[in-house]
């Protein structure tokens, strides 16, 4: 597998692209030469990313774009076709839950405000869809593309507290498998779609859960974490990236509607 010589000048699209996965997603795909399209709610995360990426020698833009408004996507895809031309590859990373819509000790599951549970749900599934109808109509219209969502161990075992999350990424792994078997049916067998379902990687939205803020121990949940995870440590955001530049190159082109764990085992340990 020449990786370099696959990704070379593909067209990388990249929501969420300025946070603390994504980022980093970004700068491999930098490394070897693609050309990436760096989008995010916050413009200002994007432009550091991007400026990384071209000390380093890479090619990149970053775009201030809501994942929630189709009109937004479609001005960040003119700007792309203009820049690069093509979208080759699109990485739907924008997603995360929030504290409003997590359940807690002071707040039980019939206090949650129905419209901060509709935030979270849609900002991860809608948040992958639409992306995915706005790029992957590029794909569908060449004939030729990769898609990769990220799903989460939520999905895969509903974890306590995070009912938002847990569902939407339950829906995001639905929703990859369908729109693998759509895209092959309807428009090329040369469209893939995959997902990741990585484990516990800290980022700002689960820190609240995982670290205690005043102390900088793990919470009580943290230790549970570790505890069911064989590996004994929490993932970090360069665990991802072998497995993202894999399903983007021609040794995985038979890989198609696959949700993959990236847990530490977590997903396999029956506790015992």
């Amino acid at each position: 597998m020449d990786i370099e010589k696959e990704l070379k000048d593909k067209v990388v699209v990249i929501t969420g692209g300025g946070g603390i996965l994504c980022s980093e997603m970004a700068k491999a795909f930098a490394k070897y030469k693609s050309k990436v399209a760096v989008l995010d709610l916050y413009k200002e995360k994007t432009e550091k990313v991007v400026e990384e990426i071209k000390n380093n020698g890479g090619q990149a833009i970053g775009i201030g774009a809501n994942v929630l408004d189709k009109e937004s996507l479609e001005k960040a895809k003119e700007i792309i076709l203009d820049t690069f031309g093509t979208v080759d590859i699109l990485i739907n990373g924008a997603g995360g839950n929030h504290e409003s819509a997590t359940t807690s000790s002071e707040k039980t599951f019939f206090d949650l405000n129905i419209d901060d549970i509709s935030k979270v749900f849609n900002l991860n599934f809608l948040g992958t869809v639409l992306p995915s109808q706005i790029f992957g109509k590029i794909m569908a219209e060449k004939k030729k593309g990769i898609i990769i969502n990220i799903s989460s161990m939520a999905a895969i075992r509903p974890l306590t507290r995070t009912i938002a999350y847990s569902a939407a990424k339950a829906a995001v792994s639905n929703f990859t498998q369908w729109l693998a078997v759509y895209m092959n049916q309807e428009y090329s067998p040369h469209i893939r779609v995959n997902a990741i379902a990585p484990g516990f990687i800290i980022t700002d939205q689960n820190r609240y859960l995982l670290i205690d803020k005043e102390t900088g121990d793990l919470t009580q949940r943290g230790r549970n974490v570790i505890n069911a995870t064989p590996m004994g440590r929490f993932g970090m955001p360069s665990d991802l990236i072998g497995i993202v530049l894999f399903l983007c190159s021609e040794s995985a082109s038979f890989i198609n509607g696959a949700i993959i764990p990236v847990d530490g085992a977590f997903s396999a340990y029956s506790g015992v």
